[in-house]
């Protein structure tokens, strides 16, 4: 007979995967059902996809209906939904890394508009964004190291949304125009910088700012991508001679792949900055391999950013309320935020292209797409939030940031992108 011990364990793990599924249901419904909304009031989907997940979390859902909020995401821990949601951030992070294509900064007119954009819409919102992290670290972040805060912010500030980017382009039919060319090489070169000061912010924080655990750490990720680059420099020969890539990617490289991927996030996670960032790596030592990347997309794809990718949306809307800025002056800031993160990256990519000669409306219209924060700036709000270095009501802010400059792209571009000679195809599901 089976002992009331096991038969409580089966119960339990019986009702922690019921109340998983229905989180999962009801997440990929309202995620669809905001993404299609939204692509019909001309945004693009996945805007849809993350106000889903405000909307199923505290800030509307937990408001309007506690006892639905409490039942459906508070019945079991969280710890399952969680960890898909990391998972899936893993392997998005990998089709990012595989995204990016300097192949664009061959071109000798390209480079001084790449150069100029990028630089300039890094370092300006950076700028702005530590002035205000050191303004606001008092009234904000009180107990929390206003150094590190302010990196911290200065970073969601800088970050451009590439996978969402991408995205708007594919709308617009700016992919193979020397437009999107300087656009997405320059949001491509702004999110490898934002990502290295990223993880070198991790890196000083998980030292608990120590000089010898900060350079530990540091030689740590240096060997681990030296290491990277030689393993996979070999394996890539032997995978693309070995296997037909014509009929889609096979099972067994898929498989192959997957081991890759986790196993690099592995060593990320024991070096102490984030699993994420070793998917992201492997992306990138892969992404010169196109008939590779294409076989991926085909199979894979769909997959994490239909399922997963939503569940990391309601994973961030969980952490966010809204209801929390609860006085003026917390909206003040936000509302502070909301300007300087705007103006500083639009600014000075604008000014930038402006320099490399660019008329004003195509300038304009490469500006307001860098400022596209979205994705990108999620992943880098949920590493400070779990790393303790902004607060929760600075969280809050910083993704309706992030949401607000994503919504501008899509209108000002029908406004600018015709006034720059640029046909804007009709039709397309960005």
């Amino acid at each position: 007979m089976n002992s009331p011990a096991a038969i409580s364990a089966v119960h339990n793990l019986e009702n922690v995967l019921f109340f998983t599924l229905l989180q999962i249901a009801i997440i990929i419904v309202i995620a669809r059902l905001a993404g299609n909304l939204s692509r019909r009031m001309g945004q693009p989907r996945a805007v849809g996809e993350i106000i889903a997940g405000l909307l199923l979390g505290p800030s509307l859902l937990g408001s309007l209906a506690p006892e639905t909020f409490q039942f459906i995401f508070h019945s079991v821990d969280a710890m399952p939904l969680t960890v898909m949601s990391q998972i899936g951030l893993i392997l998005l992070m990998f089709q990012v890394g595989m995204d990016f294509d300097f192949s664009h900064l061959t071109e000798q007119r390209n480079r001084v508009a790449v150069l100029a954009v990028s630089v300039a819409g890094i370092t300006v919102p950076f700028a702005l964004g530590f002035i205000f992290g050191q303004l606001s670290a008092q009234s904000l972040a009180p107990e929390i190291n206003p150094l590190t805060y302010s990196l911290f912010i200065a970073t969601a500030f800088s970050i451009t949304a590439v996978p969402i980017l991408g995205r708007i382009m594919n709308e617009f039919g700016l992919n193979r125009t020397q437009l999107g060319a300087i656009t997405i090489s320059s949001a491509a070169i702004n999110d490898v910088v934002g990502w290295t000061l990223l993880a070198a912010i991790s890196t000083v924080v998980m030292a608990n700012f120590s000089l010898l655990g900060i350079a530990q750490q540091v030689g740590a990720i240096l060997l681990y991508l030296f290491c990277c680059w030689l393993i996979v420099k070999m394996l890539k020969r032997h995978l693309i001679s070995r296997y037909d890539l014509s009929r889609g990617l096979p099972r067994d490289l898929m498989a192959i792949l997957l081991i890759m991927v986790f196993v690099s996030a592995m060593v990320t996670n024991q070096i102490g900055i984030f699993a994420i960032f070793g998917g992201f790596v492997m992306g990138v030592l892969f992404h010169s391999n196109t008939e590779l990347v294409a076989a991926w997309k085909e199979k894979v794809s769909d997959l994490v950013m239909v399922f997963f990718l939503p569940i990391f949306f309601t994973y961030s809307g969980l952490r966010t309320d809204i209801l929390g800025l609860d006085s003026w002056e917390l909206w003040i800031w936000c509302g502070a935020a909301l300007i300087l993160a705007t103006v500083g990256k639009f600014g000075g990519c604008y000014w930038g292209g402006r320099f490399a000669g660019l008329n004003r409306y195509e300038a304009r219209s490469i500006a307001i797409m860098m400022n596209t924060r979205a994705l990108m700036g999620l992943i880098v709000l949920n590493v400070g939030h779990d790393l303790g270095v902004i607060s929760q009501n600075v969280f809050t802010m910083m993704v309706l940031m992030a949401i607000f400059t994503t919504i501008i792209t899509a209108p000002c571009l029908r406004l600018w992108l015709p006034r720059a000679g640029h046909i804007i195809p009709q039709g397309r599901d960005g």
